[in-house]
């Protein structure tokens, strides 16, 4: 117990408090994580819509132009 206290006591408000990414940035690690997830989530989302909207241009798309090839 010894240990806990004399952190407590030089960390003190701070004590149990989750610990920021850089001092001068008010955003705690767990936040940054978050922030990560949702970011490559909407990576991914962006990707399948990518793929989805080749396939309709290069698949779908010239079903409907055929007679206009002249």
């Amino acid at each position: 117990m010894g240990e806990a206290k004399r952190r407590k006591a030089a960390l003190g408000d701070k004590y149990g408090q989750e610990a920021n990414i850089f001092p001068w940035l008010p955003i705690t690690k767990s936040q940054g994580e978050k922030f990560v997830q949702w970011t490559t989530r909407g990576a991914w989302i962006g990707i399948g819509f990518l793929v989805f909207w080749w396939l309709i241009v290069r698949l779908i798309g010239p079903a409907f132009g055929w007679w206009q090839l002249e």
